[in-house]
């Protein structure tokens, strides 16, 4: 009897020692095959062309595109592609935006080996998994109002270090809709001030620092 084939894997993961950690486990593993490894987006990219991975690893920090950036071009060339990402980062915003994007899975690098081979299987099986801790994460901000594009761009502003005046012109918009869209993002964060705004943003995941 043939046996089955083995679950053909690419690891997306800039750091060496997760990255060769990662390698072991899969390499211990029969019914699992590392085909490729990528350090960045570009190169994500480029060997999931070469080699149509059935499972797919993805670091969310990534230098350049970021981890969702790349698992959006990953699945615009193949919507079928099954993601899953592997991250540090439980930033209820991050979280939104991969499995908004069509990730498989979101999984925390600090679980247990024997619980990444079970999500591997399951997302190879066609299950998506959220564990506990993430989808709790999650639902602390169950209910509350998105930020829209633009209230975004007026955040990513203020973390550079604009003033609302300089906003506006950069915006080409005048002063009071910048601090119309300022109170709006105050007030959907729960902030204090403009400044507070940012932190909480940074933290959420919904800003990059």
């Amino acid at each position: 009897m043939t046996p089955p084939m083995p679950i053909r894997i690419l690891s997306v993961e800039d750091h060496p020692v997760f990255r060769e950690g990662l390698s072991t486990i899969i390499a211990s593993q029969p019914d699992m095959l590392l085909v490729a490894q990528a350090s960045n987006g570009a190169e994500a990219l480029e060997e999931f062309r070469r080699h149509r991975p059935d499972i797919t690893l993805m670091d969310l920090r990534l230098p350049g595109a970021n981890g969702t950036d790349t698992l959006i071009a990953i699945r615009g060339e193949f919507p079928h592609a099954r993601v899953i990402v592997l991250t540090t980062s439980d930033a209820d915003g991050e979280i939104q935006r991969a499995l908004r994007s069509g990730a498989s899975a979101y999984m925390l690098k600090s679980m247990p080996k024997k619980e990444l081979l079970a999500v591997i299987r399951a997302v190879h099986a066609g299950n998506r998994h959220v564990p506990a801790e993430v989808a709790a994460r999650l639902a602390e901000h169950l209910g509350d109002e998105d930020l829209t594009n633009r209230e975004l761009e007026v955040l990513r502003l203020i973390r550079d270090g604009y003033r609302n005046k300089q906003i506006a012109d950069k915006l080409a918009i005048a002063e009071a809709t910048v601090n119309f869209h300022i109170k709006n993002l105050v007030d959907k964060l729960g902030a204090n001030d403009r400044t507070h705004a940012v932190t909480i943003a940074v933290r959420r995941g919904l800003l990059q620092i």
